[in-house]
């Protein structure tokens, strides 16, 4: 791993580890000691072997080919409605550090946290509570060959032909979700804070005709049209509107985003 002098200037701690079966286990584990992993503490290595994407699915890289980072956020907004947007932010901090070296690519969150590159997908984010903290786990597709791609819809910043700057990128992730969740902590408002506007800007579902699988296998086919303030993706169907708060949404005719 390369040296990470920009990314330890922001985080209160930075480890690195040869490998993980998964970095948000491993870090909720460590998380116990609340003295040495203080809020924005950051846990990563470039060969996760077992990692976990929404939805239970598995998440899998060559060595070497991926980044897998988990962040440590122990101040939280008090209001339970505002923490539901963490996911959101994180999506939005890791959009605009890809898009920070990608500059002559479209660059926009699939809801709810999805990053992609042209329509295609460079990184996931998975939230997850542990006590009265959150774990923010993130990949990162890095050096993976087009050839190692594991499904047609994915990308890579090797794919696209860049040579990532790991510490600039992970620098300005931290820097963008940090800002992002102190802002939901001083205002407990996504609205008001600034953050539900950010999203909706970068949000590529937007606009979009999706089908979403929601739990119990039902299907919602429609328009997504807006994100509520709660952060829920708003579907137009048959005339109606349907707040989605949970589901897998694929995009019917991609455009981009």
């Amino acid at each position: 791993m390369v040296e990470l002098s920009r990314t330890r200037s922001i985080a209160a701690r930075v480890e690195v580890v040869a490998e993980a079966a998964s970095t948000n286990t491993m870090l909720r584990e460590l998380a116990a000691d609340a003295d040495g992993w203080p809020h924005l503490s950051v846990l990563l290595t470039d060969n996760q072997t077992a990692g976990r994407g929404r939805l239970d699915r598995q998440w899998t890289a060559p060595p070497g080919a991926a980044v897998a980072v988990s962040v440590l956020l122990r101040r939280l907004p008090e209001v339970a409605e505002a923490r539901g947007w963490i996911p959101l932010a994180a999506g939005l901090a890791m959009a605009d550090a890809v898009a920070d070296q990608v500059a002559e690519h479209s660059v926009s969150v699939k809801w709810p946290n999805d990053v992609l590159v042209d329509g295609r997908k460079i990184s996931g984010i998975l939230a997850e509570v542990t006590g009265d903290a959150v774990i923010v786990g993130s990949g990162i597709n890095t050096a993976m060959t087009a050839a190692q791609l594991p499904i047609p819809t994915a990308t890579s910043f090797a794919s696209l032909g860049v040579e990532v700057e790991i510490d600039r990128l992970l620098a300005r992730y931290l820097r963008s979700l940090e800002r992002a969740v102190d802002g939901l902590a001083e205002t407990g408002d996504a609205v008001t804070s600034g953050l539900h506007a950010a999203v909706t800007a970068r949000c590529g579902t937007l606009g979009q005709d999706v089908r979403v699988l929601l739990p119990g296998e039902r299907v919602l086919e429609g328009t997504a049209d807006s994100l509520d303030p709660e952060g829920r993706l708003v579907v137009s169907a048959n005339g109606e509107h349907h707040a989605v708060s949970a589901g897998d949404v694929v995009h019917v005719r991609p455009t981009g985003g």
